[in-house]
């Protein structure tokens, strides 16, 4: 069994930036890299609201800078997951999908999201090419541009109405006759002038010859009077929620109903002395990776001095 200072668990900006933090500080860090190296931000093509980045950065090339910088300071970088934990006593073994074990005196997890897709093949096709799921990331690519929404929650609303600042257009596509959201949600939505709610509708495709063009709708699918609907729109919003990565902490780490990891007091702390989160994974109202990055700094100085005081 490898014995390791700090195990940190997932990449992408919070996870990198804890690395960074913690093999500058000569923890010697071994980070687990994941399903998907590099986070939700290998799935978007320019990132433009990182400070720093003046022309923008393509979000696969960040990751891979954020990496390089983890690996200059010493981080062990390794391709793989961590399939299994045990966080009875320290130190903590976690168990890699190679079936490596690792005991650490500190963990840091920092696992992420991952948004909820329609499961259209269309989605993948079009994905980075007019598909999204996060209107704050990706709206500003389509100012003036007519765009749609899915959902009918107040995630779904909240970036209807922020896509309604930047577009000429917004359809919000919801499969019921109402919308879930908050009521003042609702209102401030159904007020806006340039946003159209589409109840009562299924999206059963995209096309586009260079990217989305247009949806293929359905109106009360299922029922008597079923029709095809087919709207033109430049962009592809879904805003049906996030899965936090956090399956194999249930057992271990207090959650709320969806799954996102709970902080003590704000900080990355969890109920288990040594065991810190940051980023997405226990994130579900900021969802940046400006966010991610600096919860991934409070992590690693956190794990830092609890060592120190150990």
């Amino acid at each position: 069994m490898e014995r390791t200072k700090c195990l940190i668990i997932g990449s992408g900006p919070a996870g990198y930036t804890a690395a960074i933090y913690t093999s500058r500080a000569n923890l010697s860090p071994i980070e687990y890299s994941g399903m998907q190296p590099g986070g939700q931000l290998t799935q978007t093509t320019e990132v433009e609201n990182f400070p720093g980045y003046p022309q923008g950065v393509d979000g696969n090339q960040m990751m891979m800078d954020l990496m390089e910088q983890a690996q200059r300071f010493g981080t062990d970088i390794r391709m793989g997951t961590i399939e299994k934990v045990d966080f009875s006593k320290a130190p903590y073994v976690c168990t890699a999908d190679d079936g490596t074990e690792i005991a650490a005196d500190t963990v840091i997890i920092a696992t992420g999201a991952s948004a909820k897709y329609l499961g259209l093949d269309d989605e993948r096709k079009y994905n980075g090419q007019g598909v999204s799921a996060c209107a704050t990331c990706d709206g500003f690519f389509y100012r003036k541009k007519t765009v749609a929404v899915v959902g009918g929650g107040d995630t779904a609303c909240e970036d209807a109405l922020y896509l309604s600042g930047l577009a000429k257009k917004v359809y919000l596509i919801v499969r019921k006759p109402f919308l879930r959201a908050s009521q003042v949600m609702q209102q401030r939505v159904k007020e806006r002038e340039n946003i159209e709610i589409l109840f009562e509708h299924n999206t059963i495709g995209l096309f586009g010859e260079n990217g989305v063009e247009g949806a293929h709708l359905v109106k009360r699918m299922g029922e008597p009077d079923e029709e095809l609907v087919d709207i033109a729109i430049d962009g592809f919003f879904l805003a049906i929620g996030h899965k936090p990565n956090t399956d194999i902490f249930k057992e271990w780490l207090d959650m709320d109903e969806v799954g996102y990891l709970k902080k003590i007091d704000g900080t990355p702390k969890t109920k288990i002395p040594g065991v810190f989160v940051a980023g997405d994974c226990a994130d579900p109202v900021y969802r940046q990776a400006i966010s991610a990055a600096g919860s991934g700094c409070q992590a690693a100085i956190e794990a830092e001095r609890y060592l120190l005081n150990k």
